[in-house]
């Protein structure tokens, strides 16, 4: 972010010439000719870098991820399949870790001295169904990396909908700034939820379903239609996305619990 790095500057930390290359959003690394890095997207945004590995050859991610991981301490990968994630294993510095999620093919690859700084943000993550959690993992990992508290809790759908009340009490006990609540089939959940509770809402359909669903079309055009204000919906599959927007709005709450 801009303020932490003229807090930086204030504290003697950087010089101004230091501070003004931080602070201009045109800085681009490029990596032969495969990959632009948009190297400060995170102090712009807030939002650290996220590297999509579907569609890209493992020896091209490998080059983006450690060229990343150099410029900024640290970086995440989403859709990776195991092909990448073996090769990113043996490619891996001395000097940093890869933590692995298999399940949601997403990877957090930083230096070892690299932590995320707690913002003081709080989200919850539900999912109505088990085949669910994958897109939800994906949005914990962004939100954890960007400083977030997360609680979680699976497999509490419509089917079995008193399932659902004890989490949804307890998140609401811990004073969460926003749930993701993720489904596929007929993705009943986000609306059952946003029509319980005075928090915001990201609806995530899934691809978990089939025949007239075709492939998550039909929870996500439920979400769009649902009858509670105080839900917004993502694309299908979309934990990144989902993760992204939930942090900023849960860190921009945080930040105001802090000034007042």
């Amino acid at each position: 972010m801009s303020r932490e790095v003229l807090e930086k500057l204030m504290r003697g930390e950087i010089s101004i010439d230091e501070a003004e290359k931080l602070l201009k959003v045109t800085a681009i690394s490029e990596i032969g000719n495969i990959a632009k890095l948009d190297v400060n997207r995170e102090i712009r945004k807030g939002i650290p870098e996220i590297i999509l590995a579907d569609g890209k050859t493992t020896d091209d991610l490998t080059k983006i991820a450690l060229a990343t991981l150099e410029k900024k301490g640290r970086v995440i990968i989403s859709r990776a399949n195991r092909g990448h994630i073996k090769v990113l294993r043996r490619a891996t510095p001395a000097d940093s870790v890869l933590h692995i999620n298999e399940h949601a093919g997403v990877i957090v690859l930083k230096k070892k001295d690299f932590e995320a700084k707690k913002t003081g943000g709080k989200i919850g993550i539900l999912t109505a169904g088990t085949s669910d959690i994958p897109v939800a993992e994906e949005a914990k990992t962004v939100a954890e990396e960007m400083g977030c508290e997360v609680i979680t809790a699976y497999d509490v759908g419509v089917a079995g909908i008193h399932r659902l009340f004890p989490p949804l009490k307890e998140m609401i006990e811990k004073d969460v700034d926003v749930i993701v609540a993720v489904a596929g089939r007929e993705g009943a959940l986000p609306s059952v939820v946003a029509g319980m509770v005075d928090i915001p809402v990201i609806g995530v359909p899934t691809s978990v379903s089939y025949g007239l669903g075709q492939k998550g079309v039909s929870a996500l055009m439920a979400m769009l239609q649902a009858c509670p204000l105080g839900l917004a919906v993502v694309d299908i599959d979309s934990g990144v996305a989902a993760g992204s927007i939930a942090a900023l709005i849960a860190n921009r709450i945080a930040r105001a619990r802090k000034t007042s």
